[in-house]
């Protein structure tokens, strides 16, 4: 797993390059640019993360009460280079008291957890050996959110999905049901994240089938949340990034009210990822708009 920080800290030495050593800039040709944005150019000699984001309080609410954060960032150079991208959605519980500051609350203090962890490896040069896992970061991020909404917002709640990617390896926090979803070129979209939902959990247990299921009427109710209850356990695992294709997480606000074809195309089909998550944010309005939306999407080329 540290592998990725040795590739970033080795020591090469520098070789003076002359000016006349210098190759000569070209404008790139028509084809060329039409390649790069139809995603068909061939080779990047640099593996990065790219990353949209897109949100709307909907057509039906007043107030937004997701919180969404995206942050992307590779360090690249002669000893190599370091895809590294923080994605979170996370959707304030409706009904609840200060269900938009518990949501914020939420990503502000996952994000400040793991970059106090991770910024001395990224841009100290520091050069031991990183030993706490990042599942365990995960899972300590999360667990201080918990206490710190119960402080500043008691009586409310969040969902909260992370995604901490360094280089081609993905580790998900989860606690809700908002979503992360792989999203391949063929059109394959699947779940990587289980709702902790009333709905969902009937679902497993073989109470309800998935067409009862969309229409249930307590379909948003939680049975885990963030910022609720004495104890959290949330879902924490890692996965490879897929490539070819997508990272997305959204909330119940795109997911359960935009069909899977739709969302599929949308990000297939988008010229870029800022693009696509606009398109995917319309879609949902169009559709009613019912809730608030949050969709974040990343993809690993290289």
């Amino acid at each position: 797993m540290m592998k990725f920080f040795d590739k970033l800290f080795g020591k090469k030495e520098k070789a003076i390059v002359r000016s006349q050593d210098m190759a000569n800039t070209a404008p790139l040709t028509e084809e060329q640019i039409q390649a790069i944005v139809s995603g068909q150019s061939p080779h990047f000699d640099m593996q990065q993360l790219v990353a949209g984001c897109g949100q709307s309080v909907g057509k039906q609410r007043e107030l937004n009460e997701d919180s969404i954060m995206a942050l992307t960032a590779t360090i690249a150079g002669n000893s190599g280079n370091l895809p590294f991208g923080l994605y979170l959605v996370a959707d304030g519980m409706g009904g609840h008291q200060f269900g938009e500051i518990a949501s914020n609350a939420a990503i502000r203090s996952v994000s400040d957890y793991i970059m106090k962890r991770f910024h001395p490896y990224l841009f100290h040069l520091k050069t031991e050996m990183m030993e706490e896992p990042f599942q365990e970061i995960m899972l300590g991020a999360v667990r201080e959110a918990h206490k710190v909404i119960q402080r500043e917002a008691p009586g409310s709640g969040t969902t909260l999905t992370a995604a901490l990617v360094i280089g081609q390896q993905v580790t998900i926090a989860h606690v809700g049901d908002s979503r992360a979803y792989f999203v391949y070129p063929d059109g394959r979209l699947d779940p990587i994240t289980r709702d902790h939902s009333l709905v969902k959990r009937l679902e497993e247990l073989g109470h309800l089938a998935p067409e009862e299921a969309q229409n249930y009427p307590h379909r948003n109710v939680l049975y885990r949340a963030l910022g609720q209850g004495d104890f959290l356990e949330p879902d924490i695992f890692t996965v490879a990034f897929p490539q070819p294709g997508y990272l997305m997480i959204c909330s119940d606000g795109l997911w359960g009210v935009v069909a899977e074809t739709d969302i599929q195309r949308s990000v297939i089909e988008a010229p870029t990822l800022q693009r696509a998550c606009q398109n995917l944010v319309t879609a949902a309005n169009v559709a009613g708009g019912p809730d608030n939306i949050s969709v974040v999407l990343a993809q690993l080329i290289g």
